[in-house]
C-alpha cells in the first residue's frame, strides 16, 4: 500500500470516528457513569465489533448481506432493537452510578460492558454499508488483499480506539460535577433518549441503491 493512499485512509478513519454515532454515544455515557478505566473495557468491545466489520466488508461478505434484503432487515432490527433495550435501561434508572449499575444490562462486570460495546457495532448496518463502500476505495487488486486489510483495520482500530477515549474522557470530566442523584438522573435520560433515538434512527436505514 502506497503512503499516499495510507494517508487518505488514514483522514478518512478519522472522519468516520469523530462522527457522532452510536459507539460515541455509548462511550460518553459509560464514562460519564463508570469512569474511564472501566470504560475502556465498553470500547475494548466496539473495537471488536469493529474488527468483526471491517472483516465482513473486506471478506466480501458485506456486499452479499447488503444485496439480501432479509439479512439486512435482520441485522438492522437486531440493532436497533438493542440501542433502545439498553438506552431505555439507562433512561429509567433512578439515580446514582450504584442505581445505574443496577438496572443497566452493560453494568456489572467488564466483560457485560466489552459485550455491551462488541454488539453496538457489529449489529450496526450502517457501519457494515459505509466500510463495504469505503474499503474498496483504498484497496488495490494486484496486491495482497489480506495485507492491505491488515493495514487498514489496524489504522482503522487505532484511531477509533482513540477516539472514543477521547469522548469518555470528556464525559468523565463532568462525572465530578454530578456526582449527586438528580444530576446522575438528568444524565441518564438524556444519554439513554440519544441511545434510542440512535436505535429508533436504524430503522430507516436503507440498501444502496446499487444492492437494492
Amino acid at each position: 500500500m502506497d503512503l499516499h493512499t495510507w494517508m487518505a485512509y488514514l483522514v478518512a478513519a478519522c472522519i468516520i470516528a469523530v462522527s457522532p454515532g452510536s459507539g460515541a454515544v455509548l462511550s460518553m455515557s459509560h464514562g460519564l457513569s463508570y469512569g474511564v478505566r472501566k470504560t475502556s473495557a465498553t470500547i475494548l468491545g466496539l473495537q471488536l465489533g469493529l474488527l468483526l466489520i471491517l472483516l465482513i466488508a473486506g471478506a466480501g461478505v458485506g456486499s452479499l448481506l447488503i444485496a439480501s434484503e432479509t439479512a439486512f432487515n435482520v441485522v438492522k432490527i437486531v440493532g436497533a432493537c438493542y440501542l433502545i433495550y439498553i438506552g431505555f435501561a439507562q433512561w429509567r434508572a433512578k439515580g446514582g452510578i450504584m442505581d445505574a449499575q443496577a438496572e443497566q444490562p452493560a453494568s456489572g462486570s467488564w466483560q457485560k460492558r466489552a459485550l455491551s460495546g462488541f454488539l453496538t457495532n457489529a449489529t450496526n448496518p450502517k457501519g457494515i454499508i459505509f466500510m463495504v463502500a469505503v474499503l474498496p476505495q483504498f484497496m488495490t487488486p494486484d496486491r495482497p488483499l489480506w495485507l492491505q486489510l491488515l493495514i487498514l483495520a489496524a489504522t482503522t482500530l487505532a484511531v477509533d480506539t482513540i477516539v472514543m477515549h477521547g469522548y469518555a474522557g470528556s464525559a468523565s470530566v463532568l462525572r465530578r460535577l454530578l456526582r449527586d442523584s438528580r444530576a446522575m438522573r438528568i444524565q441518564n435520560k438524556v444519554f439513554g433518549g440519544l441511545l434510542m433515538l440512535v436505535g429508533m434512527g436504524l430503522f430507516f436505514v436503507k440498501r444502496t441503491q446499487s444492492a437494492a
